[in-house]
């Protein structure tokens, strides 16, 4: 990986924007084969105190890394506009082109909050689609510069609470094209339950679900919500708000044929956020479960017969990195079942 950099104080976005073309242009006249990427901008308000943090995330995102990289780094107190402009380039093997990944840091301050739009919209790339991300939370940056951004990228477990997130990402589902990480933690759950409902014999059993228990960390009941919300989107559920027993959410959906059972409970023993567990029952006695476990997602499967069978899908979990990862590459695309999901956790909330 090389390097080239420019930085200035003082300085404004007109300044920054002529700086990266110039510095664009030093970089392929030194080797033509080198072009920059275009694919993604991506917009990061972050705070200064905790930008180290945000960058060594960033960095091991892989090639999901975006094409043009904006930072807003802010920092109370701050009078002066600071920018630090970096365009890095891997090594190429001959007769290929290289790609040219574009980061901009621009420190701010109280006073630039009312400026935020005039001061990111000369440094996004021009027709690229753009992802914004405020790690933080910080709803008033993100409302201000959302008229830049086709795609916002949240993490609902973060919150501070857990109800006002799921409203928030249906707020910003109405603007933009949401990329929620507490729903891509949950995706090996939803893609391991749905196969077992694959095979055509089983497939009727979908409309003979009686329960459905989720256990969570206790900081992702909205993961878990989302996990409700996706079955009763899919198989037409309707829903209403949980109650709250101690630890657990409980309540009922109305399926076609009967009533399912709703159970969310907190485990206090899990140390990484999302799902711990989950169990479904149908109306002929079959049994799924699913468990975190080393290596994988212990499953196990208990037939109407009484039949029991016992797997471990390896693999399942990317790790936060590999999530934030597939964040990135997720405003590229449009998961058509988050919406829908996110609209039927938002039906029970208590």
């Amino acid at each position: 990986m090389s390097e080239v950099v420019w930085s200035a104080r003082d300085t404004t976005p007109d300044a920054i924007e002529a700086a990266l073309r110039e510095l664009l242009a030093r970089r392929h006249a030194e080797s033509p084969g080198y072009v920059p990427a275009r694919v993604l901008n991506m917009i990061a308000f972050v705070d200064r105190a905790w930008s180290g943090e945000i960058a060594n995330r960033l960095s091991g995102v892989g090639r999901y890394h975006a094409s043009r990289l904006l930072v807003l780094s802010y920092e109370p107190g701050r009078e002066l506009l600071d920018a630090r402009a970096t365009i890095a380039s891997e090594e190429r093997a001959p007769g290929e082109l290289g790609l040219l990944h574009e980061t901009v840091v621009v420190q701010i301050g109280e006073k630039h909050l009312d400026d935020l739009l005039t001061i990111a919209d000369p440094l996004v790339v021009t027709d690229l689609p753009t992802l914004l991300w405020s790690p933080h939370q910080h709803p008033e940056a993100v409302d201000a510069l959302l008229p830049l951004a086709q795609a916002v990228l949240v993490d609902s477990v973060d919150e501070p609470v857990w109800r006002e997130a799921i409203d928030r990402a249906c707020s910003l589902s109405e603007a933009a094209y949401v990329v929620d990480l507490a729903w891509l933690r949950s995706t090996p759950w939803r893609e391991r339950t749905a196969a077992t409902f694959d095979r055509p014999a089983h497939r009727r059993e979908l409309d003979a679900i009686t329960s459905v228990a989720v256990r969570h960390h206790p900081d992702s009941t909205v993961a878990a919500i989302l996990f409700i919300g996706w079955l009763a989107s899919r198989l037409h559920w309707r829903v209403g708000p949980l109650l709250a027993h101690g630890e657990a959410l409980m309540g009922k959906a109305h399926a076609r044929r009967q009533d399912v059972a709703l159970r969310l409970q907190a485990a206090p023993e899990l140390r990484v956020r999302g799902l711990e567990g989950l169990s479904l029952q149908t109306s002929s006695g079959r049994q799924l479960s699913l468990d975190r476990g080393a290596g994988g997602l212990h499953a196990r499967a208990r037939e109407r017969g009484g039949q029991e069978r016992t797997w471990t899908i390896l693999g399942a979990s990317r790790g936060e990195r590999g999530i934030l990862g597939e964040g990135i590459r997720q405003a590229l695309l449009r998961d058509p079942a988050y919406v829908p999901a996110l609209k039927a956790a938002q039906e029970m909330l208590p």
